[in-house]
């Protein structure tokens, strides 16, 4: 075990939720967009979904799926925006999604990775 953490501080969380089924092509999206990884779980939401919404009619399904994705500052408004076309998040009931700023985060970083950031940083 290394004694040393390396703790990453321009990264911000990416949250989605979208309607159930949906999340694989949301991830898809990222990835392209340069996310390196995604975590999904499960939820059920609350509230209006009982009422329809507006003219067209629309029952929102209670059952959605959380997407995580971890991004660096650089990349996360690129990220962002294709997670919001590829959800469909500009439709009434098909989900939302949010960014937050981490203020550290470690994880296991490769060697050759960790040298370069330490260079970026002197």
């Amino acid at each position: 075990m290394r004694d040393e953490i390396i703790v990453l501080t321009d990264v911000v969380l990416i949250t989605c939720i979208v309607q159930r089924g949906v999340a694989d092509v949301v991830i898809k999206a990222a990835q392209r967009a340069g996310a390196q990884g995604a975590t999904v779980f499960y939820a059920r939401g609350t509230g209006i979904r009982q009422r329809r919404m507006g003219v067209l009619g629309v029952t929102v399904n209670a059952e959605k799926e959380v997407v995580y994705i971890v991004a660096s500052t650089d990349q996360a408004d690129r990220i962002f925006e294709k997670m919001y076309v590829a959800g469909n998040l500009d439709t009434p009931g098909m989900g939302m999604i949010y960014m937050t700023p981490v203020e550290k985060m470690a994880t296991y970083v490769p060697p050759e990775i960790a040298v370069r950031l330490q260079e970026e940083n002197d």
